[in-house]
């Protein structure tokens, strides 16, 4: 197949493009630069110009691919309603080429905790209205009902030992506030995956697709907070210290607003449906091996 892929010089969808080719598929990879487009030629990418603010033409990137795979998101949290917004623009733009077709589309979405006192499963829906801008998998699967063969891939925390996801933002607040803190006791958790799980992942669910789906790309379905700051601490020599709840915000940032909820997720339906193993390293062996000299997860 020919697969158009948003993000696709990005963490994740940079991952993706050598999954796919190996699986014998070619990629059609949205840039903005001529200097991302040269990046792509190198991993034997064709260049789609477009941006996610000209949801034409990523309406155009879709009527020429067979798939579409959505891995890019803007993480300005400074104008995160915004973001939600054109993303949602975005989803709706490539969907609307999509329709009446039975060319898959795969979504990226967050995992949240849907259901307080146990792991989210992939069974569990998203809220239908949510405080939380980003609401990729919502519009997705709305577009169901139009006529899109349209999965959802939900991602927690995906890391390597440079990047991080949310916890990049942890690193720099250490950085910054020359301690590294956890929110209450630090029992909360975070599911997350290391990113060659991940890309593997998506290229899965890319040839095994069924409409309606929602994968959870999790390696691990609970990552103490306490322990990744503790981890921080050890890599940047800093304190570690407990952050009153009502004080996370001002602490953290929009990080604050997570790092204090238990929101522990399960890929048990994933890895049965997709035959997925996940086998890379932990975040907390990976964020041990991160170069904190060099900045990492910045």
């Amino acid at each position: 197949m020919r697969v158009f892929l948003t993000g696709a010089t990005g963490f994740i969808g940079s991952a993706i493009i050598p999954e796919l080719i190996g699986a014998g598929h070619t990629v059609l990879g949205l840039t903005r630069s001529a200097a991302g487009a040269a990046t792509l030629a190198t991993l034997g990418v064709e260049a789609h110009h477009g941006t996610l603010e000209d949801p034409e033409s990523l309406g155009a990137g879709a009527a020429k691919a067979d798939a579409v795979i959505h891995c890019a998101f803007d993480h300005d949290f400074a104008n995160f309603m915004e973001n939600g917004a054109k993303d949602a623009r975005a989803i709706e733009a490539m969907g609307a080429a999509l329709a009446g077709s039975d060319r898959p589309f795969i979504v990226s979405a967050g995992i949240s905790s849907f259901v307080p006192g146990r792991a989210a499963t992939e069974d569990d829906d998203a809220p239908a209205q949510s405080m939380v801008p980003r609401v990729s998998e919502q519009v997705a699967l709305a577009l169901l009902a139009k006529g899109v063969s349209v999965a959802v891939m939900r991602l927690p925390q995906v890391h390597d030992t440079a990047k991080f996801g949310l916890i990049s933002m942890m690193i720099a607040t250490a950085r910054e506030k020359a301690v590294s803190g956890y929110v209450g006791d630090g029992m909360a958790r975070m599911p997350a995956a290391h990113i060659s799980d991940v890309a593997r992942l998506y290229r899965l669910a890319l040839d095994k697709h069924v409409a309606g789906r929602r994968y959870h790309a999790v390696g691990e379905d609970g990552v103490r907070i306490k322990d990744i700051a503790q981890t921080i601490g050890q890599g940047l020599n800093l304190p570690v210290v407990s952050i009153a709840q009502d004080d996370a915000f001002a602490h953290f940032g929009f990080v604050g607003m997570l790092a204090g909820r238990d929101a522990p997720a399960s890929s048990s339906l994933t890895q049965q449906r997709l035959g997925w193993r996940p086998t890379g390293p932990g975040m907390i062996a990976d964020l041990e091996q991160a170069d904190f000299g060099s900045g990492a997860g910045i």
